[in-house]
């Protein structure tokens, strides 16, 4: 029998334990729990393992709001009391500082907390007729598999979206292309909902009136996707507007394409938004770099607040979007953007986009080590760092800190996806 003491959660929210020496990774269990556990892989420095049995549980063991959750792959923390998924996020974040960059946050700033359900705004559900299973399925993979989960409500949708779900399954098994639609693309903002509908045949005469019938009756829009992420456009209502969303704080609204990469926990973005510009300590006339500024999250409220904003974005299609919202919020003549690529950039290239006072970099997981490492003596006296990945922030923080010459004053979470193991954070660092 497999025995196990669980001592903490590593970055996947697998439990952490020592068995004869050697670390296991056990999937389902919580700090402080004894457990039986069934092993599944073993490898020379570390075994893996899945729940069989709760010996001791923990006083944070809830029971799982979904019925979905073990099978479906979308959450892997709801058997957690989501204050102890935050502490223990909080906790990531941390140990990554230390363990990579042999860092620590001269302050720790309190953790950024929303809604803990109904929460995702954005989500990419997979499409797959499956005659054993009765038909069509709608949903997320299951965990650690190619294979679509059974699923007819999903609690981290917004509710009218997880209602959905079972129509969604009825509607494109009326299709005459339902083995050839494989998405199903969710985008909640200001009015309608929309859904992207990635097709790979066009549809015949009955489908598109099977399609215009269901939204009309529930109440969406509908997109269709024949090739690539630019190829989606507005099918019904033809003329209907891109969806939005708002930053109240800094009277902006920024319009996105569907496929567009937005935050998909809109309040807890707001929050995070208004935490990094506090941090930032923007002042009227100060020239600010927005490094990954995308469709302008970031940049736009920045400008509102008086600076001039340099954004550079690697994807054409984002800075055309950007540049879109910028004139919309009548914020255009206070911002420059680029289009450049941050993952190779050089010194040559950030000097060409002018000396700045304070920056802000959101990269993508993969994180920023080419622009920290372009740094310049000369380079930004305060940098706002907001990161989706904690070992890759803590890799770049050893940069700036280390080589640099910058201090890591301090750095918190935001909660961005709940019942996850995703860690969003933000940190602050000042020369000197």
């Amino acid at each position: 029998m497999n025995v196990a003491d669980i001592e903490s959660l590593d970055h996947d929210g697998r439990g952490v334990a020592h068995v004869e020496g050697k670390v296991v990774f056990i999937e389902g269990a919580l700090p402080g729990e004894r457990v039986r556990y069934q092993r599944l892989r073993s490898k020379p420095k570390f075994d893996t393992g899945r729940v069989e049995d709760i010996l001791k549980p923990s006083s944070q063991r809830v029971a799982p709001r979904c019925p979905h959750y073990g099978v479906c792959g979308g959450c892997s923390m709801q058997h957690l009391e989501i204050g102890a998924q935050t502490a223990i996020k909080q906790r990531v974040l941390e140990d990554a500082f230390w363990h990579i960059a042999r860092l620590r946050p001269e302050t720790i700033l309190p953790p950024i907390v929303g809604p803990a359900w109904g929460y995702r705004r954005r989500a990419r559900l997979t499409v797959r007729k499956v005659v054993k299973k009765g038909g069509v399925l709608v949903g997320f993979h299951e965990k650690k598999s190619s294979y679509v989960a059974d699923m007819t409500a999903c609690a981290v949708l917004p509710a009218p979206i997880s209602a959905l779900l079972p129509g969604l399954r009825v509607l494109v098994g009326r299709l005459s292309i339902a083995e050839r639609l494989p998405q199903i693309e969710v985008a909640v903002g200001e009015g309608p909902p929309v859904l992207v509908l990635r097709i790979l045949e066009p549809l015949t005469a009955a489908d598109e009136a099977v399609l215009r019938g269901f939204a009309e009756e529930v109440g969406v829009h509908l997109w269709l996707q024949p090739g690539g992420p630019d190829t989606a456009a507005p099918f019904h209502p033809a003329d209907a507007p891109w969806p939005s969303y708002r930053l109240p704080d800094f009277d902006v609204c920024l319009r996105f394409r569907p496929t567009d990469f937005t935050q998909v926990n809109h309040e807890v973005n707001r929050v995070l938004v208004r935490r990094a510009l506090n941090l930032m300590q923007v002042r009227p006339g100060e020239t600010i770099a927005d490094m990954f500024c995308g469709l302008g999250n970031f940049t736009l409220p920045l400008a509102r607040l008086g600076a001039r904003v340099v954004g550079v974005e690697g994807s054409a299609a984002l800075v055309a979007r950007a540049r879109e919202n910028a004139l919309a919020n009548g914020l255009a003549a206070q911002i420059d953007y680029h289009v450049a690529n941050l993952f190779t950039v050089t010194a040559g290239e950030l000097d060409g986009w002018g000396r700045f006072d304070k920056m802000l970099i959101d990269p993508p997981r993969e994180g920023a080590v080419e622009l920290v490492k372009c740094l310049a003596v000369d380079a930004p006296a305060r940098i706002v760092y907001v990161s989706c990945n904690p070992a890759t922030l803590a890799r770049d923080a050893a940069v700036l800190v280390h080589e640099k010459g910058y201090r890591l004053v301090t750095a918190g979470i935001a909660n961005m996806f709940p019942h996850t193991s995703h860690v969003e954070s933000v940190a602050l660092f000042e020369r000197g």
